[in-house]
């Protein structure tokens, strides 16, 4: 199994071109060339020796492996590559919130100190999805992620050292919305959808902010140009519901802004994800 890339930052060439790969590559048979690949990344203003060293670093990633694409040299999604973007797709392109009374996954493991790096390396997961921290060794997630869980201990191989328990929602004095400001960063997650509706302000109304290197819809209504907004958009939104694990309002301050970052993400998909799509195709000759 391949665990998702942890480290590249939304708008670097490295995050840009792995959300373009996400994106597209399904969709032109699993495959693409080279040329079109910096083709692409230069409606996103990335130069070619840029685009060219995010692929390497993609290859180097194990989310492609060279193969010739009609004659010319390209790039095939890895293997185990195909299961990772899908469950990437479940995660950005239908966010979840966990209900009040839907169950909770609890995560409590114990590693010794030889395996200092591993048990390091499963926080670090832990936490990249979205779950919360009760107590040293003792981490709470939503129940609907339960299975993003089982694939980390396993592909960490701490599966034996842990055990995962599906249960009903925690008891806690006081509101439960305090302990789960402890138990999460929620001033954080909140930051980065505030962030994203600033970025993203009221696109196709003629007014707000344009992310840069992209035109806005008044200056630009070609695909080209709803390529160049639809990447960024789903580059920046991305990390969101890792970060964000779909809390219930009970666990939520009252001015969340999640619910309005979602609207606004949905929206900036029903008007440019097609004419995104009708570009890739023109560039790849699909």
């Amino acid at each position: 199994m391949i665990l998702d890339d942890l480290d590249s930052r939304p708008g670097s060439t490295t995050s840009l071109l792995r959300t373009v790969v996400g994106l597209y590559v399904r969709d032109l048979g699993g495959a693409v060339a080279v040329a079109d690949l910096v083709e692409l990344l230069g409606a996103l203003d990335v130069p070619p020796v840029g685009a060219r060293g995010a692929v390497s670093r993609a290859k180097a990633k194990r989310l492609l492996a060279p193969e010739t694409v009609d004659g010319r040299a390209g790039y095939r999604l890895a293997p185990g590559a195909g299961r990772m973007l899908e469950q990437g797709d479940r995660r950005i392109f239908a966010y979840r919130q966990q209900g009040e009374d839907d169950p909770w996954c609890l995560v409590s493991y114990s590693l010794p100190e030889e395996r200092r790096a591993v048990r390091h390396q499963l926080r670090r997961h832990l936490a990249w999805i979205g779950a919360g921290t009760v107590a040293d060794g003792l981490w709470i997630a939503p129940g609907h992620l339960v299975d993003e869980v089982e694939e980390i201990l396993a592909a960490l191989d701490v599966r034996g050292a842990a055990t995962v328990f599906v249960a009903g929602r925690p008891r806690v004095a006081g509101a439960f919305a305090d302990v789960a400001a402890r138990w999460w960063d929620l001033d954080r997650i909140a930051a980065l959808h505030r962030a994203f509706l600033a970025r993203h302000e009221a696109f196709g109304a003629g007014q707000g902010t344009v992310p840069d290197g992209a035109a806005s819809a008044a200056e630009d209504a070609s695909p080209r140009a709803a390529f160049a907004r639809w990447v960024r958009a789903v580059d920046d939104w991305r990390p969101i519901p890792y970060a964000d694990p779909g809390l219930p309002p009970s666990a939520l301050p009252s001015d969340w802004p999640g619910t309005a970052s979602v609207a606004r993400f949905d929206g900036l998909r029903a008007d440019l994800e097609a004419g995104a799509r009708d570009h890739v195709r023109a560039v790849a000759g699909r």
